[in-house]
């Protein structure tokens, strides 16, 4: 008896569901479709088509942010070159995306032939160039012989390098039997990066050695926490030795705030109040996976000295101005440095002496127009293990940085990339991943209007999110590090836009607040009568009104962008 053999489609649509995505976002385009069937016919499978690629893209960026790996689907170069922008964010934030385009049929390779949705060229190399420089690997499936392989290996090391990857499939072969696509595709494994040994050894003994006579150590958590997966040991580690633990800005929400020795964000002159000056006054810092960039140290403006820090990456510990070790995997240095430290609090005591709780209740008169520090203290009293908080480019960075998170609660933003826009298609993706929670974004108006359709694709999905609009006309950020005519917006009517959206299809309620009482009203509403609803509550604030973090950040990015020239 004859056995049919699966396909193409059928093995990467299984795949997908294997190592864990059951949605993938969209936009059809005539190279993808019959790729798109075989996604559709598969049980495991979500097919969830957005507004345009940009937002899928960043939608698959948000749902891995909560379920490790994401995934979405394209069209040829057009589609492509679209979806690039939100590609380039995740590879700056260590994200695993799997990211597909349907491709040109196989015959036309090695043709001369000029085809649709391209430059005009006869070559089909641009979007493969393209993503090269934004993918830890690449997969242009023409072929069904070698096909399993390049998916399966592109796959792999996108879980494996925790990148986006890229995998070009011919749209004439998705649906044609294989014998190499078996009934149950065989399991692909990913082997270990093992440790140096002896390199973890050094590295912990002189790590050891350097904290252990250390006065009044503290640790720091970085971004790059997220990588390894190295949480739980950071965590093994902060409990063991009673030093302070700080998070740098981008790597909030990586560390549990209601641990008893956090003591808030570490972001130089901006940093949460008394936990700059407990960092910068120590005696010997460890950075876990950090990344220093000129808008984590404000202008280049960080008080640190390198012969009192240890920074270990996710592959590397480099120790003061001695030692850097290669190959010794953070998980790893982490656990193993745990065993070895004594425990310290003086650090923690400093900070307990110097620390004035924060003070008196922000007072107001009636019909007061509402101020920005007012709705983050509402904000602050909605958050709960069952929410996550998704922060956009922009003033929202430095108010939602204020925020305690208790435990569980999720919070996710873009730092190293800061592309505006971002969170409408992240909020959409998060969502989809989280179901369990309810996210509440915070979007600046400028931001809102670079990718605003997507909240048709919330609504259809029947999200329950609670979106703040804060509109306070233009781009607040820019107008802090350097303003003119450019940063003035035209104003929507926000509400009504949201309402044309939703178009009386699925549940969606909207509010617009100018006062605290209202917006107290509003915020009960969301969480009462329409907690089933997507949410929508736009929050009118003066233009500038923004956080005093922002204020001293802006002024020292300014500088650093705009230092002269070294005389040559």
């Amino acid at each position: 008896m004859e056995v049919i053999s699966g396909t193409l489609g059928g093995h990467l649509a299984r795949r997908l569901v294997q190592i864990g995505v059951n949605d993938v976002f969209s936009v059809p385009g005539d190279f993808n479709l019959t790729l798109l069937d075989h996604l559709v016919a598969e049980p495991g499978l979500n097919l969830i088509g957005c507004c345009n690629e940009l937002n899928a893209g960043y939608a698959a960026d948000g749902y891995a942010r909560a379920k490790g790996v994401g995934a979405c689907v394209v069209t040829f170069t057009v589609g492509g070159l679209s979806v690039l922008n939100a590609i380039a964010g995740a590879y700056s934030e260590n994200l695993p995306l799997i990211c597909i385009a349907g491709g040109p049929n196989s015959n036309d390779y090695g043709t001369n032939r000029i085809l649709h949705h391209t430059i005009g060229l006869p070559d089909f190399s641009q979007e493969l160039r393209c993503f090269q420089t934004v993918t830890c690997a690449q997969a242009v499936v023409n072929n069904l012989d070698d096909a399993h392989e390049l998916i399966d290996t592109a796959i792999s090391t996108a879980l494996k390098e925790s990148k986006p990857v890229y995998i070009s499939i011919s749209c004439n072969l998705p649906g044609i039997p294989h014998p190499t696509f078996a009934r149950e595709p065989v399991p692909f494994s990913i082997a270990p990066k093992v440790t140096n040994q002896l390199g973890l050894e050094a590295a912990v003994e002189a790590a050891a050695e350097f904290l252990n006579k250390a006065v009044k150590p503290v640790i720091i958590g970085g971004p790059k926490l997220r990588v390894p997966e190295a949480k739980e040991a950071f965590l093994e580690l902060a409990n063991t030795c009673g030093y302070p633990v700080a998070v740098m800005p981008s790597a909030k929400g990586l560390v549990p705030e209601h641990h008893p020795n956090f003591i808030g964000t570490y972001w130089g002159a901006v940093s949460t109040d008394f936990c700059g000056e407990i960092v910068e006054s120590a005696d010997a810092y460890m950075f876990v996976g950090p990344i220093f960039n000129d808008y984590s140290s404000v202008g280049y403006s960080l008080l640190i000295k390198k012969e009192k820090s240890i920074v270990v990456q996710p592959n590397r510990v480099i120790i003061g101005n001695g030692p850097s070790l290669g190959w010794v995997f953070m998980t790893d240095f982490l656990n193993a440095l745990a065993k070895k430290l004594k425990k310290n609090d003086t650090g923690m005591e400093n900070y307990k002496r110097i620390f004035v709780p924060t003070g008196v209740a922000l007072k107001r008169d009636k019909e007061e127009p509402l101020r920005v520090n007012i709705l983050f203290k509402h904000i602050q009293e909605m958050l709960s293990g069952n929410s996550a908080v998704i922060a956009e480019t922009g003033d929202s960075w430095f108010n939602c940085q204020k925020l305690r998170l208790p435990e569980n609660c999720g919070y996710e933003f873009q730092m190293q990339y800061g592309s505006i826009g971002w969170s409408v298609g992240a909020t959409l993706g998060y969502a989809q991943a989280a179901k369990e929670k309810r996210v509440i974004a915070c979007i600046g108006d400028g931001s809102f209007q670079v990718t605003a359709q997507d909240i048709s694709t919330m609504i259809t999905c029947g999200q329950k999110n609670i979106i703040f609009l804060i509109n306070n006309g233009g781009y607040t950020i820019e107008v802090e590090i350097h303003d003119g005519p450019y940063n003035v917006i035209k104003n929507w009517n926000y509400t009504a836009l949201v309402d044309a959206i939703h178009n009386g299809e699925g549940k969606c309620w909207t509010a617009k607040v100018k006062t605290e009482d209202e917006l107290v009203e509003a915020i009960s509403m969301a969480t009462g009568a329409h907690k089933e609803s997507l949410c929508f509550i736009e929050v009118l604030l003066h233009k500038d009104d923004t956080s005093k973090e922002l204020l001293e950040w802006g002024s020292r990015v300014c500088a650093a962008n705009g230092r002269p020239p070294n005389p040559q």
